[in-house]
Protein backbone atom coordinates (compact mmCIF):
# COMPACT_ATOMS: atom_id res chain seq x y z
CA UNK A 1 0.00 0.00 0.00
CA UNK A 2 1.38 3.40 -1.01
CA UNK A 3 2.37 5.73 1.77
CA UNK A 4 -0.03 8.72 1.97
CA UNK A 5 1.52 12.10 1.20
CA UNK A 6 1.60 14.91 3.75
CA UNK A 7 -0.37 18.08 3.00
CA UNK A 8 -0.09 21.55 4.52
CA UNK A 9 -3.02 23.91 3.90
CA UNK A 10 -2.82 27.67 4.32
CA UNK A 11 -5.53 28.86 6.69
CA UNK A 12 -5.61 32.29 4.98
CA UNK A 13 -5.82 31.52 1.26
CA UNK A 14 -6.33 27.73 1.15
CA UNK A 15 -3.27 26.93 -0.94
CA UNK A 16 -1.67 23.50 -0.50
CA UNK A 17 2.02 22.82 0.07
CA UNK A 18 3.74 19.45 0.43
CA UNK A 19 6.16 20.60 3.13
CA UNK A 20 5.93 23.04 6.01
CA UNK A 21 7.40 26.50 5.67
CA UNK A 22 7.04 29.62 7.75
CA UNK A 23 5.57 31.84 5.02
CA UNK A 24 2.85 30.95 2.52
CA UNK A 25 4.23 31.18 -1.01
CA UNK A 26 0.90 32.41 -2.43
CA UNK A 27 -0.42 35.02 0.05
CA UNK A 28 2.85 35.76 1.89
CA UNK A 29 1.21 35.27 5.29
CA UNK A 30 3.36 33.93 8.12
CA UNK A 31 2.68 30.80 10.20
CA UNK A 32 -0.61 29.93 8.46
CA UNK A 33 0.36 26.49 7.06
CA UNK A 34 -1.29 23.69 9.05
CA UNK A 35 -0.86 19.99 8.34
CA UNK A 36 -4.06 18.23 7.28
CA UNK A 37 -4.57 14.53 8.00
CA UNK A 38 -4.84 12.86 4.59
CA UNK A 39 -7.50 10.28 3.80
CA UNK A 40 -6.16 6.77 3.79
CA UNK A 41 -6.20 4.69 0.65
CA UNK A 42 -8.90 2.42 2.14
CA UNK A 43 -11.15 5.34 3.09
CA UNK A 44 -10.71 6.91 -0.32
CA UNK A 45 -11.78 3.72 -2.08
CA UNK A 46 -14.59 2.81 0.32
CA UNK A 47 -16.25 6.15 0.88
CA UNK A 48 -19.97 5.26 0.94
CA UNK A 49 -21.30 8.70 1.83
CA UNK A 50 -22.35 9.39 -1.76
CA UNK A 51 -23.13 7.81 -5.09
CA UNK A 52 -25.95 5.59 -3.87
CA UNK A 53 -29.67 5.69 -4.58
CA UNK A 54 -32.13 6.96 -1.98
CA UNK A 55 -34.23 4.42 -0.16
CA UNK A 56 -37.94 4.74 0.67
CA UNK A 57 -39.01 4.66 4.30
CA UNK A 58 -42.33 3.17 5.39
CA UNK A 59 -43.98 4.39 8.61
CA UNK A 60 -44.57 1.71 11.19
CA UNK A 61 -48.24 2.64 11.39
CA UNK A 62 -48.74 2.78 7.62
CA UNK A 63 -52.02 1.30 6.39
CA UNK A 64 -50.45 -1.23 4.05
CA UNK A 65 -51.51 -4.88 3.75
CA UNK A 66 -49.42 -7.24 5.85
CA UNK A 67 -48.10 -10.56 4.53
CA UNK A 68 -50.64 -13.37 4.80
CA UNK A 69 -49.40 -16.74 6.03
CA UNK A 70 -49.63 -19.55 3.50
CA UNK A 71 -50.50 -23.04 4.74
CA UNK A 72 -48.27 -25.90 3.66
CA UNK A 73 -51.08 -28.46 3.85
CA UNK A 74 -49.34 -30.21 6.75
CA UNK A 75 -50.81 -29.09 10.06
CA UNK A 76 -47.80 -30.14 12.14
CA UNK A 77 -45.41 -28.30 9.82
CA UNK A 78 -47.60 -25.19 10.02
CA UNK A 79 -47.70 -25.44 13.82
CA UNK A 80 -43.90 -25.53 14.06
CA UNK A 81 -43.71 -22.48 11.76
CA UNK A 82 -46.13 -20.56 13.96
CA UNK A 83 -49.23 -20.92 11.77
CA UNK A 84 -47.90 -21.24 8.22
CA UNK A 85 -45.28 -19.85 5.87
CA UNK A 86 -44.72 -16.08 5.73
CA UNK A 87 -44.11 -14.83 2.15
CA UNK A 88 -40.54 -13.67 1.67
CA UNK A 89 -39.20 -15.59 4.66
CA UNK A 90 -36.03 -17.69 4.71
CA UNK A 91 -36.11 -21.00 6.60
CA UNK A 92 -33.08 -23.12 7.52
CA UNK A 93 -33.77 -26.74 8.43
CA UNK A 94 -31.11 -28.98 9.94
CA UNK A 95 -31.06 -32.56 11.15
CA UNK A 96 -29.04 -35.76 11.24
CA UNK A 97 -28.46 -37.66 7.99
CA UNK A 98 -31.36 -39.96 7.15
CA UNK A 99 -33.75 -38.38 9.66
CA UNK A 100 -36.24 -37.41 6.92
CA UNK A 101 -35.55 -33.74 6.01
CA UNK A 102 -35.78 -34.28 2.25
CA UNK A 103 -38.85 -36.47 2.66
CA UNK A 104 -40.64 -33.84 4.73
CA UNK A 105 -39.85 -31.02 2.32
CA UNK A 106 -40.81 -33.11 -0.71
CA UNK A 107 -44.17 -33.86 0.90
CA UNK A 108 -44.66 -30.18 1.79
CA UNK A 109 -43.76 -29.14 -1.77
CA UNK A 110 -46.24 -31.65 -3.18
CA UNK A 111 -48.98 -30.33 -0.88
CA UNK A 112 -48.30 -26.72 -1.94
CA UNK A 113 -48.21 -27.69 -5.64
CA UNK A 114 -51.47 -29.63 -5.41
CA UNK A 115 -53.09 -26.56 -3.85
CA UNK A 116 -52.51 -24.69 -7.12
CA UNK A 117 -49.35 -22.77 -6.17
CA UNK A 118 -45.94 -23.05 -7.79
CA UNK A 119 -43.36 -25.10 -5.88
CA UNK A 120 -39.73 -25.45 -7.00
CA UNK A 121 -37.52 -28.19 -5.58
CA UNK A 122 -33.80 -27.91 -6.43
CA UNK A 123 -31.56 -30.75 -5.29
CA UNK A 124 -27.82 -30.46 -5.21
CA UNK A 125 -27.28 -33.96 -3.83
CA UNK A 126 -29.54 -36.12 -6.01
CA UNK A 127 -30.27 -36.33 -9.71
CA UNK A 128 -33.76 -35.43 -10.85
CA UNK A 129 -34.49 -39.09 -11.61
CA UNK A 130 -33.55 -40.12 -8.09
CA UNK A 131 -35.89 -37.54 -6.59
CA UNK A 132 -38.69 -38.74 -8.88
CA UNK A 133 -38.04 -42.31 -7.76
CA UNK A 134 -38.41 -41.26 -4.13
CA UNK A 135 -41.54 -39.26 -4.95
CA UNK A 136 -43.08 -42.34 -6.56
CA UNK A 137 -42.40 -44.39 -3.44
CA UNK A 138 -44.12 -41.71 -1.35
CA UNK A 139 -47.14 -41.56 -3.66
CA UNK A 140 -46.28 -38.06 -4.92
CA UNK A 141 -45.54 -38.86 -8.54
CA UNK A 142 -48.57 -36.88 -9.77
CA UNK A 143 -47.69 -33.69 -7.86
CA UNK A 144 -46.89 -30.75 -10.23
CA UNK A 145 -43.56 -29.89 -8.59
CA UNK A 146 -40.97 -28.12 -10.73
CA UNK A 147 -37.91 -30.27 -10.13
CA UNK A 148 -34.27 -29.62 -11.01
CA UNK A 149 -30.81 -30.80 -10.06
CA UNK A 150 -28.32 -27.91 -9.91
CA UNK A 151 -25.58 -26.49 -7.73
CA UNK A 152 -24.74 -23.15 -9.39
CA UNK A 153 -26.49 -20.24 -7.70
CA UNK A 154 -25.99 -18.10 -10.80
CA UNK A 155 -27.85 -20.66 -12.95
CA UNK A 156 -30.60 -21.03 -10.35
CA UNK A 157 -31.22 -17.29 -9.99
CA UNK A 158 -31.04 -16.73 -13.74
CA UNK A 159 -33.67 -19.40 -14.31
CA UNK A 160 -35.92 -18.12 -11.52
CA UNK A 161 -35.57 -14.56 -12.82
CA UNK A 162 -37.08 -15.57 -16.17
CA UNK A 163 -40.27 -17.01 -14.64
CA UNK A 164 -42.92 -16.04 -12.12
CA UNK A 165 -41.70 -16.30 -8.55
CA UNK A 166 -42.80 -19.60 -6.96
CA UNK A 167 -44.67 -19.77 -3.67
CA UNK A 168 -42.11 -22.22 -2.26
CA UNK A 169 -38.44 -22.69 -3.17
CA UNK A 170 -36.56 -25.62 -1.61
CA UNK A 171 -32.74 -25.78 -1.78
CA UNK A 172 -31.41 -29.22 -0.78
CA UNK A 173 -28.86 -28.46 0.48
CA UNK A 174 -27.11 -25.10 0.96
CA UNK A 175 -23.74 -26.81 1.53
CA UNK A 176 -23.78 -28.11 -2.08
CA UNK A 177 -24.38 -24.68 -3.66
CA UNK A 178 -21.53 -22.62 -5.12
CA UNK A 179 -20.97 -19.21 -6.67
CA UNK A 180 -18.45 -18.55 -9.43
CA UNK A 181 -17.72 -15.14 -7.90
CA UNK A 182 -16.33 -16.67 -4.69
CA UNK A 183 -13.17 -18.72 -4.40
CA UNK A 184 -13.34 -22.01 -2.57
CA UNK A 185 -15.06 -25.37 -2.84
CA UNK A 186 -18.79 -25.80 -2.09
CA UNK A 187 -19.41 -26.09 1.62
CA UNK A 188 -16.69 -23.68 2.71
CA UNK A 189 -17.56 -20.77 4.97
CA UNK A 190 -17.31 -18.12 2.23
CA UNK A 191 -19.34 -20.18 -0.27
CA UNK A 192 -22.13 -21.01 2.17
CA UNK A 193 -22.41 -17.42 3.37
CA UNK A 194 -22.30 -15.91 -0.12
CA UNK A 195 -24.74 -18.36 -1.71
CA UNK A 196 -27.20 -18.06 1.17
CA UNK A 197 -27.07 -14.25 0.95
CA UNK A 198 -27.97 -14.27 -2.76
CA UNK A 199 -30.80 -16.75 -2.29
CA UNK A 200 -32.20 -14.82 0.68
CA UNK A 201 -32.05 -11.58 -1.31
CA UNK A 202 -34.09 -13.22 -4.07
CA UNK A 203 -36.67 -14.47 -1.56
CA UNK A 204 -37.08 -11.01 0.02
CA UNK A 205 -37.45 -9.27 -3.34
CA UNK A 206 -39.77 -11.83 -4.97
CA UNK A 207 -41.89 -12.77 -1.94
CA UNK A 208 -41.37 -16.52 -2.25
CA UNK A 209 -40.71 -18.75 0.76
CA UNK A 210 -37.15 -20.10 0.76
CA UNK A 211 -36.36 -23.33 2.61
CA UNK A 212 -32.71 -24.34 2.79
CA UNK A 213 -31.58 -27.72 4.10
CA UNK A 214 -28.44 -27.54 6.22
CA UNK A 215 -25.96 -30.29 7.07
CA UNK A 216 -25.08 -30.85 10.72
CA UNK A 217 -21.80 -31.63 12.44
CA UNK A 218 -21.17 -34.59 14.70
CA UNK A 219 -22.34 -32.61 17.76
CA UNK A 220 -25.67 -31.76 16.12
CA UNK A 221 -25.09 -28.10 15.18
CA UNK A 222 -25.67 -26.82 11.65
CA UNK A 223 -22.47 -26.95 9.61
CA UNK A 224 -21.01 -23.78 8.17
CA UNK A 225 -20.72 -20.28 9.59
CA UNK A 226 -22.82 -19.36 12.59
CA UNK A 227 -23.82 -16.18 10.78
CA UNK A 228 -26.01 -18.35 8.55
CA UNK A 229 -28.46 -18.79 11.42
CA UNK A 230 -28.54 -15.02 11.94
CA UNK A 231 -29.28 -14.36 8.28
CA UNK A 232 -32.42 -16.49 8.07
CA UNK A 233 -35.82 -15.84 9.68
CA UNK A 234 -36.53 -19.35 10.97
CA UNK A 235 -34.14 -22.08 12.16
CA UNK A 236 -35.69 -25.53 12.51
CA UNK A 237 -34.28 -28.80 13.75
CA UNK A 238 -35.65 -32.18 12.70
CA UNK A 239 -34.90 -34.49 15.62
CA UNK A 240 -35.38 -38.13 16.45
CA UNK A 241 -33.62 -41.45 16.71
CA UNK A 242 -33.43 -43.77 13.72
CA UNK A 243 -34.43 -46.65 15.96
CA UNK A 244 -37.63 -44.80 16.92
CA UNK A 245 -40.58 -44.24 14.65
CA UNK A 246 -41.34 -40.70 15.70
CA UNK A 247 -39.72 -37.43 14.60
CA UNK A 248 -39.99 -34.00 16.19
CA UNK A 249 -39.72 -30.80 14.13
CA UNK A 250 -38.61 -28.05 16.50
CA UNK A 251 -38.33 -24.30 15.85
CA UNK A 252 -35.12 -23.00 17.43
CA UNK A 253 -35.52 -19.46 16.05
CA UNK A 254 -38.66 -17.91 14.64
CA UNK A 255 -39.14 -14.23 13.88
CA UNK A 256 -42.82 -14.81 13.13
CA UNK A 257 -43.94 -17.23 15.84
CA UNK A 258 -43.21 -18.95 19.13
CA UNK A 259 -39.78 -20.46 19.74
CA UNK A 260 -39.58 -24.14 20.74
CA UNK A 261 -42.89 -24.89 19.03
CA UNK A 262 -42.90 -28.49 17.79
CA UNK A 263 -44.56 -30.66 15.19
CA UNK A 264 -44.63 -34.42 15.62
CA UNK A 265 -44.41 -36.91 12.75
CA UNK A 266 -44.26 -40.68 12.46
CA UNK A 267 -41.99 -42.29 9.85
CA UNK A 268 -43.88 -44.97 7.95
CA UNK A 269 -43.45 -46.84 4.69
CA UNK A 270 -45.28 -44.16 2.70
CA UNK A 271 -43.37 -41.27 4.25
CA UNK A 272 -44.02 -39.03 7.22
CA UNK A 273 -47.48 -38.91 8.74
CA UNK A 274 -48.70 -36.28 11.17
CA UNK A 275 -49.35 -37.11 14.81
CA UNK A 276 -52.20 -34.93 16.07
CA UNK A 277 -51.98 -35.99 19.74
CA UNK A 278 -48.34 -36.72 20.63
CA UNK A 279 -49.10 -37.26 24.32
CA UNK A 280 -50.43 -40.73 23.60
CA UNK A 281 -47.08 -41.69 22.04
CA UNK A 282 -45.01 -41.21 25.17
CA UNK A 283 -47.38 -42.77 27.70
CA UNK A 284 -47.66 -46.47 28.50
CA UNK A 285 -50.97 -48.23 27.90
CA UNK A 286 -50.97 -50.31 31.10
CA UNK A 287 -53.99 -50.05 33.38
CA UNK A 288 -52.27 -50.35 36.75
CA UNK A 289 -49.42 -48.06 37.85
CA UNK A 290 -45.99 -49.50 38.57
CA UNK A 291 -43.27 -48.33 40.92
CA UNK A 292 -40.79 -45.82 39.51
CA UNK A 293 -43.13 -44.31 36.89
CA UNK A 294 -44.36 -40.70 36.91
CA UNK A 295 -46.20 -38.69 34.24
CA UNK A 296 -44.99 -35.17 33.51
CA UNK A 297 -46.94 -32.57 31.44
CA UNK A 298 -44.12 -30.98 29.45
CA UNK A 299 -44.62 -27.79 27.48
CA UNK A 300 -43.14 -27.31 24.00
CA UNK A 301 -43.86 -23.78 22.83
CA UNK A 302 -47.61 -23.51 23.26
CA UNK A 303 -48.26 -27.25 23.12
CA UNK A 304 -48.42 -29.45 26.24
CA UNK A 305 -47.10 -32.99 25.81
CA UNK A 306 -47.45 -35.66 28.47
CA UNK A 307 -44.39 -37.89 28.85
CA UNK A 308 -43.59 -40.77 31.16
CA UNK A 309 -40.49 -40.63 33.35
CA UNK A 310 -39.17 -44.01 34.49
CA UNK A 311 -36.74 -44.64 37.36
CA UNK A 312 -35.02 -47.80 38.54
CA UNK A 313 -33.09 -48.21 41.82
CA UNK A 314 -30.73 -51.19 42.22
CA UNK A 315 -29.21 -51.85 45.65
CA UNK A 316 -25.53 -52.75 45.68
CA UNK A 317 -23.28 -54.50 48.14
CA UNK A 318 -21.26 -52.28 50.41
CA UNK A 319 -18.06 -51.00 48.82
CA UNK A 320 -19.28 -51.12 45.21
CA UNK A 321 -19.31 -47.92 43.19
CA UNK A 322 -22.89 -47.02 42.19
CA UNK A 323 -23.69 -46.01 38.65
CA UNK A 324 -25.86 -43.10 37.46
CA UNK A 325 -27.35 -43.46 33.95
CA UNK A 326 -29.71 -40.92 32.36
CA UNK A 327 -31.49 -41.01 28.99
CA UNK A 328 -33.46 -37.95 27.87
CA UNK A 329 -32.60 -35.64 30.80
CA UNK A 330 -29.65 -33.67 32.14
CA UNK A 331 -27.30 -35.85 34.19
CA UNK A 332 -26.09 -32.84 36.19
CA UNK A 333 -29.63 -31.99 37.22
CA UNK A 334 -30.18 -35.61 38.31
CA UNK A 335 -27.10 -35.40 40.57
CA UNK A 336 -28.43 -32.18 42.10
CA UNK A 337 -31.87 -33.73 42.70
CA UNK A 338 -30.36 -36.81 44.36
CA UNK A 339 -28.35 -34.54 46.66
CA UNK A 340 -31.51 -32.64 47.64
CA UNK A 341 -33.39 -35.87 48.37
CA UNK A 342 -30.54 -37.14 50.54
CA UNK A 343 -29.87 -33.87 52.36
CA UNK A 344 -33.39 -32.51 52.83
CA UNK A 345 -35.49 -35.68 52.93
CA UNK A 346 -33.17 -38.19 54.58
CA UNK A 347 -33.28 -40.70 51.71
CA UNK A 348 -30.22 -42.82 50.92
CA UNK A 349 -29.19 -43.20 47.28
CA UNK A 350 -25.43 -43.42 47.88
CA UNK A 351 -25.38 -47.24 47.95
CA UNK A 352 -27.71 -47.77 44.98
CA UNK A 353 -27.47 -47.54 41.23
CA UNK A 354 -29.88 -45.01 39.71
CA UNK A 355 -31.25 -45.36 36.18
CA UNK A 356 -33.53 -42.69 34.72
CA UNK A 357 -35.27 -42.78 31.34
CA UNK A 358 -37.72 -40.56 29.48
CA UNK A 359 -39.97 -42.94 27.55
CA UNK A 360 -40.30 -42.78 23.78
CA UNK A 361 -36.92 -41.21 23.04
CA UNK A 362 -38.15 -37.79 24.17
CA UNK A 363 -35.65 -35.23 25.52
CA UNK A 364 -36.62 -32.89 28.36
CA UNK A 365 -35.13 -29.49 29.15
CA UNK A 366 -38.08 -28.06 31.11
CA UNK A 367 -37.10 -27.36 34.77
CA UNK A 368 -40.67 -28.24 35.74
CA UNK A 369 -39.71 -31.90 35.31
CA UNK A 370 -37.85 -31.85 38.66
CA UNK A 371 -40.83 -32.94 40.74
CA UNK A 372 -41.80 -35.72 38.31
CA UNK A 373 -38.23 -37.07 38.40
CA UNK A 374 -38.18 -36.84 42.21
CA UNK A 375 -41.52 -38.67 42.40
CA UNK A 376 -40.24 -41.44 40.13
CA UNK A 377 -37.04 -41.79 42.19
CA UNK A 378 -38.87 -41.92 45.52
CA UNK A 379 -41.40 -44.39 44.11
CA UNK A 380 -38.63 -46.65 42.81
CA UNK A 381 -36.73 -46.43 46.11
CA UNK A 382 -39.82 -47.36 48.15
CA UNK A 383 -41.00 -49.87 45.51
CA UNK A 384 -44.47 -48.36 45.68
CA UNK A 385 -46.44 -46.96 42.73
CA UNK A 386 -47.56 -43.37 42.66
CA UNK A 387 -51.29 -42.52 42.81
CA UNK A 388 -53.15 -43.72 39.73
CA UNK A 389 -53.96 -41.21 36.96
CA UNK A 390 -51.77 -38.47 38.47
CA UNK A 391 -49.35 -35.97 36.94
CA UNK A 392 -46.38 -34.27 38.60
CA UNK A 393 -44.69 -30.98 37.76
CA UNK A 394 -42.71 -28.32 39.60
CA UNK A 395 -39.16 -26.99 39.97
CA UNK A 396 -37.19 -28.21 42.98
CA UNK A 397 -34.75 -25.80 44.62
CA UNK A 398 -31.66 -26.70 46.64
CA UNK A 399 -33.57 -25.96 49.83
CA UNK A 400 -36.15 -28.62 48.96
CA UNK A 401 -38.84 -26.10 48.11
CA UNK A 402 -41.12 -26.83 45.15
CA UNK A 403 -41.37 -23.66 43.08
CA UNK A 404 -44.11 -22.65 40.68
CA UNK A 405 -43.69 -23.02 36.92
CA UNK A 406 -45.17 -21.27 33.92
CA UNK A 407 -48.45 -22.20 32.23
CA UNK A 408 -49.78 -24.48 34.97
CA UNK A 409 -53.44 -24.16 33.80
CA UNK A 410 -52.43 -25.22 30.30
CA UNK A 411 -50.68 -28.30 31.64
CA UNK A 412 -53.71 -29.17 33.76
CA UNK A 413 -56.15 -28.86 30.87
CA UNK A 414 -54.11 -31.20 28.70
CA UNK A 415 -53.85 -33.69 31.57
CA UNK A 416 -57.60 -33.61 32.14
CA UNK A 417 -58.20 -34.13 28.43
CA UNK A 418 -56.29 -37.43 28.58
CA UNK A 419 -58.13 -38.68 31.68
CA UNK A 420 -55.74 -37.70 34.49
CA UNK A 421 -57.69 -36.56 37.54
CA UNK A 422 -54.92 -35.72 40.05
CA UNK A 423 -52.02 -33.29 39.92
CA UNK A 424 -49.15 -32.78 42.36
CA UNK A 425 -47.04 -29.66 42.17
CA UNK A 426 -46.52 -26.16 43.56
CA UNK A 427 -49.68 -25.08 45.40
CA UNK A 428 -51.38 -28.27 44.17
CA UNK A 429 -52.18 -30.93 46.75
CA UNK A 430 -53.73 -33.78 44.81
CA UNK A 431 -55.88 -31.28 42.94
CA UNK A 432 -58.85 -32.73 41.11
CA UNK A 433 -58.67 -32.07 37.38
CA UNK A 434 -62.28 -33.07 36.73
CA UNK A 435 -63.89 -30.34 38.82
CA UNK A 436 -66.25 -27.81 37.35
CA UNK A 437 -63.57 -25.15 36.83
CA UNK A 438 -61.08 -27.68 35.52
CA UNK A 439 -58.42 -26.60 38.02
CA UNK A 440 -59.70 -27.99 41.29
CA UNK A 441 -58.73 -27.30 44.90
CA UNK A 442 -55.31 -25.78 45.62
CA UNK A 443 -53.60 -26.49 48.94
CA UNK A 444 -50.01 -25.49 49.77
CA UNK A 445 -47.24 -27.99 49.07
CA UNK A 446 -44.16 -26.06 50.11
CA UNK A 447 -41.48 -28.62 50.83
CA UNK A 448 -40.30 -31.71 49.01
CA UNK A 449 -40.69 -33.68 52.21
CA UNK A 450 -44.42 -33.67 51.48
CA UNK A 451 -43.77 -35.86 48.46
CA UNK A 452 -41.81 -38.37 50.54
CA UNK A 453 -44.59 -38.48 53.15
CA UNK A 454 -47.15 -39.32 50.49
CA UNK A 455 -45.14 -42.11 48.92
CA UNK A 456 -43.26 -43.69 51.81
CA UNK A 457 -45.27 -42.34 54.72
CA UNK A 458 -46.50 -45.80 55.66
CA UNK A 459 -42.94 -47.10 56.23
Amino acid sequence: MAKPKRRFVCQACGSVAHRWQGQCADCAEWNTLVEEAPATVFAAKHDLSGGGRPIAFTPLDAETPLPVRQPTGMAEFDRALGGGMVPGSAILMGGDPGIGKSTLLLQASASVARAGKAAVYISGEEAAGQVRLRAGRLGLADAPIQLASATSVRDILTTLGGMDAPALLVIDSIQTMHSDQIEGAPGTVSQVRGCALELIRYAKESGCVLVMVGHVTKDGTIAGPRVLEHMVDVVMSFEGERSHQYRVLRALKNRFGAVDEIGVFAMEGAGLTEVANPSTLFLSSRDEPVAGSAVFPALEGTRPVLVEIQALIVRLQSGATPRRAVVGWDSGRLAMLLAVLESRCGLNFSSAEVYLNVAGGYRLSDPAADLAVAAALVSALADKPLPKQSVWFGEVSLSGEIRSVAHAPLRLRESAKLGFDKAFGPSLNSASLSSEQGTGRYDPLDLLIGLVDRVVGAD
